[in-house]
């Protein structure tokens, strides 16, 4: 009952039409038909935090069990916006994790000024054109059936009704913090 209530949703609807993908070919009445499909790359874009990875999980999850195709014929990426930009004077760079704003930030010295982006509503057209959009300089990561397996996984895991492995999951990749400070 699910999985035909999934086919009734308007987004999940939208986002074939979008991609001009259907189901059923002349071999397989269950397979995803691609003969229509309007982009070579379809790019999940989403926020650099926590929140922006498991929408991304979310998206990779569905395209892995409902459009599997699409990850193997190589059409599925995944833009990576920078977390940090940082600043002195005229100079900029844009960081992508806490250890490079940390390196980049001692090399630049004092008066620094650090942007952390919460989202990509917090960059200017120009910023996000040139960190993520841009063809010539944004960074794609291409995903792959293993990625996608793996998001699948994790996604299960998170979700499903067993606590241990649940727990464990995030007692290994939780960070930690003194949020009382």
């Amino acid at each position: 009952a699910q999985e035909h209530r999934m086919w009734e949703n308007k987004e999940i609807k939208n986002m074939f039409t979008a991609l001009g993908v259907t189901i059923g070919t002349e071999e397989d009445s269950k397979a995803l038909n691609l003969e229509k499909l309007r982009y070579d790359k379809i790019i999940i874009m989403t926020d650099a935090d926590v929140d922006g990875s498991h929408i991304a999980t979310l998206m990779l999850t569905f395209f892995f069990r409902k459009m599997k195709e699409l990850i193997e014929n190589g059409h599925v990426y995944i833009a990576t916006p920078p977390l940090f930009l940082v600043k002195k004077g005229q100079q900029e760079r844009y960081c992508w994790t806490e250890k490079e704003r940390d390196e980049i930030t001692a090399e630049m010295g004092k008066g620094v000024h650090v942007q952390r982006y919460k989202g990509l509503g917090e960059m200017n057209s120009h910023q996000l054109w040139e960190t993520t959009m841009n063809p010539d300089t944004r960074i794609l990561r291409k995903v792959t059936i293993d990625n996608a397996a793996e998001a699948d996984r994790v996604f299960s895991m998170l979700m499903g009704d067993e606590v241990p492995p649940r727990r464990e999951f995030i007692e290994k990749h939780a960070h930690y913090a003194n949020i009382d400070a």
